[in-house]
């Protein structure tokens, strides 16, 4: 088989999958708010607003990503997306008695995956 062949297939279900998730969790953003909103930190503004454009913005760059037209755009939009919502990881990991239902040490296992996670989206960006 080709290699290039091979690569370019690996390229598009990583692609499709980044995609899925994003979409995935943008949706989950509308179907249930209450949980994303318990995840904003205080201060930060309108926890409904701020939960509606991150849905907007997870299911646009999960969209972008497919399109060759708007993949690097998407991407960056994606990684910007993933460092804002970052702080509200750290809320969470230093506020484990507000969110009970989840252990405190996954709380913090979850923080390392916001770098990997923006390592994914940028692999997904590179040309096929």
């Amino acid at each position: 088989m080709d290699n290039n062949r091979d690569l370019s297939g690996e390229r598009l279900r990583a692609r499709r999958a980044l995609a899925a998730f994003f979409i995935s969790a943008g949706v989950n953003h509308f179907v249930i708010p209450r949980v994303y909103k318990r995840i904003v930190p205080p201060g930060l503004g309108d926890p409904g607003t701020l939960v509606r454009v991150s849905g907007v913005a997870e299911v646009a760059g999960g969209v972008g990503v497919l399109l060759p037209q708007t993949r690097r755009l998407a991407g960056f939009g994606l990684i910007g997306l993933l460092a804002a919502v970052f702080p509200a990881n750290v809320h969470m990991a230093r506020n484990p008695e507000k969110f009970e239902k989840i252990p405190a040490w996954a709380l913090y296992a979850r923080l390392p995956l916001q770098p990997l996670m923006m390592w994914w989206v940028w692999r997904a960006m590179k040309p096929s």
